[in-house]
C-alpha cells in the first residue's frame, strides 16, 4: 500500500530498468537529412540555335496560336494576348463582349497554353501590346488608360509565360521629346507596380519615325531604358522600321555602320527580337510598310547579311550554352494571299541556311487582306445598306 506522501497512480521503477543514455556516441553522417536532387533543365527552345518565329492569331483559342506557328515550321511565335486595336472592357474573365475584349485569361487557358508550348518546344514566346497604348500621351485620361493597359498587358504575358512583352514608345505633341521619353520611362516604371515579371522582360520597339512617332532613333530608345533601371528592359529592332527612319541596311557597309550606333547606344546585346519585315517603301520614307522577305527595298542579300551577321546570329554549335534564349527573328510580313505566312518562314530558313518541310494543314497566322478595291466596295455597299435602311425607317415612322 503506497505511502501517504507517495502520488497515487505513480510506478516506482527500479534502478537497473532505467533507460540507458550515452553522450559519447559518435557522428554518423548517414542520419543527416538529404533532401532529394531535382534536376531543372532549361526550357527546349533554349538551345542557343535560330529561332525563327511568325506573329500568329489567338482567335477562337490562345492555345490555336502555339498550333499554327508549329505547322507552319516557326519554333518561335509572336502574338497579341487580346485585340490590338481596342480597350479591354467588362470583367477581367468575362466573354460578353468577345474573346479578344478580355483583361485576364483564366488559369485553366494559362495552363493549357504552357503545357503545350512545353510539348513543342516554342520559343521566345513575344507578345506584342495593344496598338492604342500611349505612354507618352500628354492628356491625362489617355495616359492613365495606357498605363492600365500596359498593366494588364503585363499580367496575361506572365500568365500566359512570355519571354518578351513588345511596346511602341508612343507618341507626342506639343512636348518636349526627351520629356516625352521620360514620360514613356516613367508609364513602364507605374504599369509594373505590384507584379512579378519573372523571366519577362519588356522589349521597346523602334519606329519608322512617322509623325510625332517617338523611338526612331537608338539614342531615344537609350533614353526610356535609362529610365527603368529596375525593371527587365531591351530592345525589339524593326527592319522595315530601320530603313524607313534612314538606317541603310541594304549594305554591308550600312548594316555595319547602323550596328556600331546601335552597340554604341543601346547595346546589340540589349537587342532580344528582332522584326524581320522588307519594305514597301525606300530609304528615309518615314512611313511604316512591310512587305514580304525578298519582295520589298530591303532584299534577300540583306536579310541574308542580317541572319548569318556574327553579332546578330546565334553562336557556332562548338560555343552554344544550353539555356542561353537565342534571338528571335519574328516575321510580321503581310498576308496577300493563302500561303503567304509559309513562303515567309520557308524563306526566313533558307537564308539562316536551312530547309524545312511545311506540316500538311498549315494555315496562314491570319486572314488573307481583302484587296483594297474589294475593301472600298464592300465599304461603300455597308454604306449604302446603312442609308437605304434609314430611309426605309424614316417612311415607316411617318406612315404611322
Amino acid at each position: 500500500m503506497p505511502g501517504l506522501d507517495e502520488p497515487r497512480g505513480v510506478v516506482q521503477v527500479a534502478d537497473e530498468e532505467a533507460p540507458e543514455y550515452r553522450s559519447d556516441r559518435g557522428y554518423d553522417p548517414e542520419d543527416e537529412y538529404r533532401p532529394e536532387v531535382v534536376e531543372v533543365r532549361p526550357p527546349a527552345w533554349m538551345d542557343g540555335t535560330y529561332r525563327v518565329g511568325i506573329h500568329t492569331s489567338i482567335a477562337g483559342h490562345v492555345r490555336e496560336s502555339l498550333e499554327i506557328a508549329h505547322r507552319l515550321g516557326a519554333n518561335a511565335l509572336q502574338i497579341f494576348s487580346a485585340s490590338p486595336r481596342m480597350w479591354q472592357v467588362g470583367h477581367p474573365a468575362s466573354t460578353q463582349f468577345g474573346q479578344e475584349a478580355r483583361t485576364r485569361f483564366t488559369p485553366a487557358e494559362a495552363a493549357e497554353f504552357r503545357a503545350r508550348r512545353e510539348e513543342l518546344k516554342l520559343g521566345p514566346l513575344v507578345i506584342h501590346a495593344n496598338y492604342l497604348i500611349n505612354l507618352a500621351s500628354q492628356d491625362r485620361v489617355l495616359r492613365v488608360r495606357s498605363i492600365q493597359a500596359f498593366h494588364d498587358e503585363l499580367v496575361r504575358a506572365v500568365a500566359l509565360g512570355a519571354d518578351y512583352l513588345v511596346i511602341h514608345p508612343g507618341c507626342t505633341k506639343g512636348s518636349n521629346v526627351r520629356e516625352a521619353l521620360e514620360t514613356v520611362a516613367q508609364g513602364i516604371r507605374n504599369a509594373t507596380r505590384g507584379i512579378r515579371l519573372g523571366p519577362l522582360r519588356i522589349l521597346v520597339e523602334n519606329t519608322a519615325g512617322q509623325g510625332t512617332s517617338l523611338g526612331a532613333t537608338f539614342s531615344e530608345l537609350k533614353i526610356i531604358l535609362d529610365g527603368c533601371p529596375d525593371v527587365p528592359m531591351g530592345v525589339c529592332l524593326d527592319t522595315a522600321h530601320l530603313l524607313a527612319a534612314g538606317f541603310d541596311i541594304t549594305t554591308a557597309a550600312g548594316l555595319e555602320k547602323t550596328l556600331r550606333a546601335i552597340e554604341a547606344t543601346v547595346g546589340i546585346s540589349n537587342v532580344y527580337v528582332i522584326h524581320v519585315n522588307d519594305s514597301k517603301v525606300p530609304l528615309g520614307s518615314h512611313v511604316d510598310r512591310h512587305q514580304h522577305i525578298g519582295q520589298g527595298y530591303i532584299g534577300l542579300d540583306a536579310f541574308a547579311r542580317i541572319l548569318k551577321h556574327p553579332l546578330l546570329a546565334p553562336p557556332s554549335p562548338d560555343q552554344r550554352q544550353v539555356g542561353v534564349l537565342s534571338r528571335a527573328f519574328i516575321l510580321e510580313t503581310p498576308i496577300d494571299k493563302p500561303g503567304d505566312d509559309a513562303r515567309n518562314v520557308a524563306t526566313l530558313w533558307k537564308l539562316a541556311g536551312r530547309e524545312i518541310s511545311v506540316s500538311p494543314g498549315a494555315r496562314d497566322g491570319f486572314r488573307a487582306r481583302k484587296p483594297r478595291a474589294r475593301q472600298a466596295k464592300a465599304s461603300a455597299g455597308t454604306r449604302g445598306g446603312r442609308k437605304a435602311r434609314a430611309k426605309t425607317q424614316a417612311r415607316s415612322r411617318k406612315r404611322r
